[in-house]
């Protein structure tokens, strides 16, 4: 196969007319353009110069390769300047997304993002996210955040858990709600949900065992259907919407703590941008962080 390098010795000896100069036009040694010359002619299977005492000359065979040469330079020349003067390509920011956080507030976040570099997300669990960020797939994520969250890490909320009615309900006007006063409520699960196996043994401690209408890891659709009057169901603060109301139950004082986390890898410092956004975007209950 015909290489760049094998047709540009041969072009510099054309041009030079002397192995010696082309060798030095080229800054190789000699002997090595002397081999690289020799590969050519094996390859094509003919000789391509007559050496003679002073001078060199091209055989037939290297008259008919000259000008093909000097096209193939040509274009390697040509691609290269069109090729080279494209700008870098710019290398996305990989977010991870944990599950439950608020579309609209993702949506308006990356509405809001005015850094240069583009976004690609990623949306998993709180487990899959910690791997992402271990192993290097994702290099941020917006998710859990545990009491002693480290460096790594940036506080963006803090809510609390709240029973999601829709505003007809007979105790949307409640400011606490009894977890007694869900007994004879249908219920719809959030499959999604990081507090489920917390809930349901706090409603079953309490003797409450209530229907189900719904059981989805789709958020937006349980909220949806919350909204519509299928049902009740426990949700993060911040998951509100039009057309629901959030009132906090009695006795269940589970919070969650969002932020923005690092993986161990990433050391670009262009989240910058990034973290502005979630800060002017995050939904407006949030407490005031230190």
């Amino acid at each position: 196969m015909l290489s760049r390098t094998h047709i540009r010795q041969f072009l510099a000896v054309v041009d030079t007319g002397s192995f010696t100069r082309a060798a030095n036009a080229l800054n190789v040694a000699q002997p090595s353009l002397s081999g690289g010359i020799a590969q050519l002619e094996r390859q094509l299977g003919t000789r391509l110069f007559v050496r003679e005492r002073r001078r060199i000359r091209l055989t037939e065979a290297g008259n008919l390769l000259l000008p093909l040469a000097r096209t193939i330079e040509r274009e390697f020349h040509n691609a290269q300047v069109l090729v080279g003067s494209l700008p870098a390509p710019v290398r996305p920011i990989r977010l991870g997304v944990l599950e439950t956080i608020p579309s609209a507030w993702l949506a308006k976040a990356v509405a809001a993002h005015a850094g240069h570099d583009p976004l690609e997300l990623f949306e998993g669990g709180e487990r899959e996210l910690q791997a992402a960020l271990s192993n290097g797939s994702i290099d941020l994520a917006l998710t859990l955040l545990p009491p002693q969250h480290g460096q790594q890490a940036e506080v963006l909320l803090r809510e609390d858990y709240c029973l999601a009615l829709s505003t007809s309900h007979r105790l949307a006007g409640a400011s606490v709600i009894a977890a007694s006063e869900v007994a004879g409520e249908t219920m719809l699960a959030r499959r999604s949900c990081e507090v489920l196996a917390e809930t349901s043994r706090f409603f079953t401690e309490r003797g409450v065992r209530p229907r189900f209408a719904l059981r989805s890891a789709n958020d937006d659709r349980v909220m949806a259907m919350v909204s519509a009057g299928l049902g009740v169901t426990v949700a993060p603060r911040s998951l509100g919407r039009a057309g629901l109301v959030m009132v906090p139950l009695a006795e269940f004082a589970l919070t969650r703590t969002i932020g923005l986390v690092r993986g161990p890898h990433w050391t670009d410092g262009a989240e910058a941008e990034l973290l502005s956004s979630l800060r002017e975007t995050a939904p407006s209950h949030k407490t005031a962080l230190a």
